[in-house]
């Protein structure tokens, strides 16, 4: 599992490994400087105790001003380049999850929550950018420190600089020892504060109904509830680096002690100058720093291990629904409109028991509609009519051999261009925090504000959009709250007949326009030359009853088709709807 994580680090900086390279490199130059200087200090303290000159001492009093001003400048464009990689790498992760998430079918979100999606995308991208940055800084820092520092130490007095790095195994030693607990606590924390995301991001859409039915304290005591799981796992993971971290600089405190103790008496004993011992020191502390850094990289690694999981699991999640290698290119002009099932059979996955019975959401449906036909289909609720509706476009996962489009089997066709060809207006008419024309004109964003209009005259919103205060340029605020249901309905259609689809399905979408409004709409996507292939789904019958025919649908099934003249003689399900809803329009 480290080995993966590693290996997906690497793939994130790949891209980047031109200025990865450089920083690394800048690090390298800015290390053998820091080795470098003190040198220089220790042949200047023992040359002038021999022969003290002022023109000596200004000789190395600017060289090493100097060295230290190239060694800044040299440090500060490896911090450039190396915090510039995480940022880049935050970037790409965020444009492939959000990317990558597009590419998901409906029914993912249904199992995955959106505040925890949310949540991924943002602070667990986060850490990742700041194990990318900080940790290979700190990283390839105490590296090169090591690396170049240690050797020369030994060199001037091995003895000494054996006993000040012989306490830094044990810092290795509980590092190992509390590297588990971090991780498993970054995780809690992560995994909190995904809930509460979600919580916030759920009674932030639904604030209406929270205040309709004053849940307000009950709402405030689930965020205090969530926020207090959070806070003690924050708490829990404070409380671990605040005792392994304190440990670590105090046992990095120590070398310098054990040099102080020791280097007197080699002093004395004639074992190392002054100037060496000077020296020395100045190493030592240049290990302390990145010894005690090391603290803060084992954090920003745990957090980033963590995320890298998080994230992966999201990337690793292949859609069910994509093109098969075979896939069909059709344009949207070359499409009549046909439509045939033939023994459509859908079930959603859910987990059954072996006592439990499986109620299929479509059973072996069979049917035709002609291009440029309108057909309703009516039914109870639950009866699989949503379900129909999405399986046409491919929003859900059906089999092959079942449903075709011109001939075509649709899950041969290219998604894309099946999609093209489909118009959906669903039951939820979703509307963007935009103005009215620009949402009319999602589905077709180069669509000129003639065109525009029209639509809107098609579904018969003009008028009323006419009367708003900036007209075709109000904004309809978030999910159009500003808008009635059935001017969001009526919106959300302009925007599907904009698109010029050979084939527009309607799933209940005009469940909050009046009957006669629905009729005329209807009657006028039915004639004209300019005629489409109309799937209506509604439990408005006087509506519907204007349709070529109607298909009525019960528990997954066709069990009556025809036109509203034929059914409503017919003894069946159509006609105790026609004469349940007669007897509602009645009393009312």
């Amino acid at each position: 599992m480290a080995q993966s994580r590693l290996q997906k680090l690497g793939a994130y900086l790949r891209p980047h490994w031109r200025p990865a390279t450089l920083g690394i490199t800048a690090l390298f130059i800015v290390n053998a400087l820091g080795v470098y200087i003190p040198l220089q200090i220790r042949d200047s303290i023992d040359k002038l105790q021999v022969t003290f000159s002022f023109s000596q001492v200004l000789y190395y009093v600017v060289l090493v001003l100097v060295l230290a001003s190239i060694m800044w400048v040299v440090r500060m464009a490896s911090r450039i380049w190396l915090f510039g990689v995480g940022r880049q790498v935050e970037f790409d992760l965020k444009q492939k999850i959000f990317s990558h998430l597009l590419r998901q079918e409906p029914s993912y979100f249904s199992t995955n929550t959106i505040g925890d999606l949310i949540n991924r995308a943002t602070s667990d991208v986060d850490n990742i950018r700041r194990l990318l940055g900080f940790a290979v800084l700190s990283l390839a820092n105490t590296v090169f420190a090591y690396g170049l520092t240690l050797p020369v130490m030994l060199a001037i007095n091995w003895k000494l600089s054996l006993l000040a790095v012989s306490v830094y195994p044990l810092m290795l030693v509980l590092v190992q020892l509390f590297s588990d607990k971090l991780r498993l606590q970054q995780l809690t924390v992560q995994e909190e504060l995904s809930s509460m995301s979600q919580l916030i991001q759920e009674d932030l859409s639904g604030i209406a109904l929270v205040k309709i039915y004053a849940q307000e304290d009950n709402e405030r005591q689930a965020f205090q509830q969530l926020n207090k799981q959070l806070l003690d796992a924050n708490l829990s993971l404070a409380l671990t680096r605040n005792i392994l971290f304190p440990i670590l600089r105090g046992i990095s405190s120590l070398s310098l002690l054990v040099v102080l103790w020791f280097g007197v008496g080699a002093i004395s004993s004639g074992e190392i100058t002054v100037g060496g011992f000077i020296a020395l020191l100045l190493y030592v502390e240049r290990l302390a720093f990145p010894t005690a850094l090391l603290g803060f990289t084992i954090t920003a690694y745990q957090r980033g291990e963590v995320s890298i999981d998080r994230i992966e699991s999201i990337l690793t999640v292949e859609p069910k629904i994509q093109d098969r290698p075979d896939a069909i290119a059709l344009a949207p002009a070359d499409i009549s409109g046909e439509l045939h099932a033939q023994n459509l059979t859908y079930i959603y996955p859910t987990i059954v028991t072996a006592h439990e019975p499986v109620h299929p959401a479509l059973d072996h449906v069979s049917f035709t509609i002609a291009a440029q036909e309108t057909v309703a289909i009516v039914g109870p609720i639950g009866s699989g009519k949503s379900t129909l509706a999405n399986a046409l476009p491919r929003l859900l996962d059906i089999a092959p051999g079942q449903l075709f489009l011109d001939g075509y089997d649709v899950t041969r066709i290219r998604v894309q261009n099946l999609r093209e060809a489909i118009a959906y207006v669903p039951q939820d008419s979703f509307l963007f925090s935009t103005t009215i024309q620009n949402n009319i004109r999602y589905g077709t964003p180069s669509a000129a504000p003639d065109q525009v209009i029209q639509a809107a005259k098609q579904a018969q919103i003009h008028s009323e959009i006419l009367n708003f205060p900036h007209q075709y340029e109000t904004i309809v605020g978030e999910r159009g709250i500003t808008l009635s249901g059935g001017q969001r309905q009526r919106t959300a259609l302009a925007r599907a007949l904009l698109v010029d689809a050979p084939i527009l399905i309607l799933d209940d979408a005009l469940s909050s326009v009046d009957n006669q409004t629905a009729t005329d709409i209807l009657k006028n996507l039915s004639e004209g030359t300019d005629r489409k292939t109309v799937v209506f789904i509604s439990h408005q019958l006087s509506a519907a009853a204007t349709a070529n025919r109607i298909f009525v649908m019960d528990q997954g099934r066709i069990v009556q088709i025809g036109t509203h003249a034929e059914l409503i003689v017919r003894s069946g399900l159509y006609q105790t709807l026609w004469d349940q809803q007669r007897l509602e329009e009645v009393l009312q």
